[in-house]
């Protein structure tokens, strides 16, 4: 559950824009500081880059002036893996020091060792990612003992008084049973809340053949997110998860969380590379937001279910009308569990994929090569 400070400062945010007669505005700033990782992903697109991008690295003054550009209340700091970044600490202090409330995206494989270079504040979430259970997470990131790295960061990080969340990708031959098992496990580790969404689908990424399409999407949201645990919390709005479980249907809005980075503001979105700006300005100005989405016909848009074009719609969606806010507001009261007989028989006779034995793409690296590569 998001903290109540949290809630009502996004609240008056998004109420400030509607007031001011706003109809396109950015919900989160997802910042990437870098695209260099210390893990090579079968389904990511960002560590394809040659080396001398992945040696680039944004400011810390670059990182604040994006933010006070764009001006949303929230900020998002994924990679690559933000952890590599040498002056990451100041970023995120300066972040909070701004009050802005920051999710410093991570794979915690650094996470336990880095720790006490940050703070806890209401304002910083480690947010973990964890693609599953054990042999789920590691098949996924390609790097076995994965999990229970990244298992020891989450559980360092509660300990040391941090908040910790977790972000879920899921791919075609997720297992809906595993997954629920996974939310328990997560929830058992005192993790704040958790995030779940499907796979991204990056041109660049070296697997092309695990992407969801929308029809497998539902149906594999749905078996996962009906019948729920009371206990699981989640990040992410209402609903949007109703949307993953074909229960709403929004249409994406690619400027509700722009993407800033060493090439300067992406057009349209976090996956699609079509230009960049120099300003926050020139990206809303100058973008044909027809052009995607999927009710534009864009092809490149068609099957997109991803959180970072699509939360933001559920957001404004519960702001634009007096039914909207009624119906968030009673998903948040009543914490419906979304009972459903079909969806139970479809999670009892799901019958999980079969894979091969993993591959490691990337030799694991040793602490110290990390910290030459990321100039520690």
């Amino acid at each position: 559950m998001v903290p109540i400070s949290q809630a009502w400062t996004v609240a008056s945010y998004v109420l400030k824009q509607k007031l001011m007669g706003r109809k396109r505005y950015p919900l989160v700033l997802m910042l990437e500081p870098l695209f260099r990782c210390n893990l090579a992903c079968a389904g990511c697109g960002k560590i394809q880059y040659p080396a001398h991008i992945l040696k680039a690295e944004l400011t810390p003054e670059e990182c604040f002036k994006a933010v006070e550009e764009c001006g949303t209340p929230m900020v998002s700091i994924p990679g690559g893996e933000p952890l590599l970044h040498p002056q990451m600490p100041e970023i995120v202090a300066g972040l909070v020091a701004r009050k802005k409330y920051v999710y410093m995206c991570t794979n915690a494989l650094l996470l336990k060792e880095k720790l006490h270079l940050f703070k806890p504040s209401k304002y910083l979430s480690f947010s973990v990612h964890v693609d599953g259970e054990r042999e789920h997470h590691d098949f996924g990131v390609c790097r076995e003992g994965g999990y229970d790295i990244a298992m020891g960061g989450i559980k360092a990080a509660v300990a040391a008084g941090f908040r910790v969340t977790t972000n879920t990708t899921l791919f075609d031959g997720a297992d809906p049973n595993s997954v629920r098992r996974h939310f328990d496990q997560m929830m058992e580790a005192g993790v704040e809340s958790m995030m779940v969404s499907p796979g991204y689908t990056y041109d660049k990424a070296p697997d092309q053949s695990k992407f969801l399409g929308k029809a497998r999407s539902r149906r594999m949201f749905r078996a996962i997110l009906s019948n729920r645990n009371p206990k699981w919390e989640f990040n992410t709005h209402p609903l949007f998860s109703e949307f993953l479980m074909g229960k709403q249907n929004f249409e994406c809005t690619p400027w509700g969380m722009p993407t800033f980075s060493i090439f300067g503001w992406q057009k349209p979105c976090y996956l699609l590379q079509d230009g960049y700006a120099d300003t926050f300005q020139e990206l809303m100005e100058t973008t044909e937001w027809g052009n995607y989405g999927a009710k534009s016909g864009n092809p490149q848009c068609a099957n997109c279910m991803v959180h970072s074009g699509h939360e933001a719609s559920a957001v404004d969606y519960n702001f634009g009308s007096l039914k909207g806010f009624i119906e968030t507001a009673k998903k948040y009261m009543f914490k419906p569990t979304y009972e459903d007989a079909d969806a139970m028989k479809l999670l009892n006779e799901w019958k999980p994929a079969s894979h091969g034995p993993l591959v490691q793409i990337a030799p694991p690296v040793k602490s110290a090569e990390l910290q030459e590569v990321s100039g520690d």
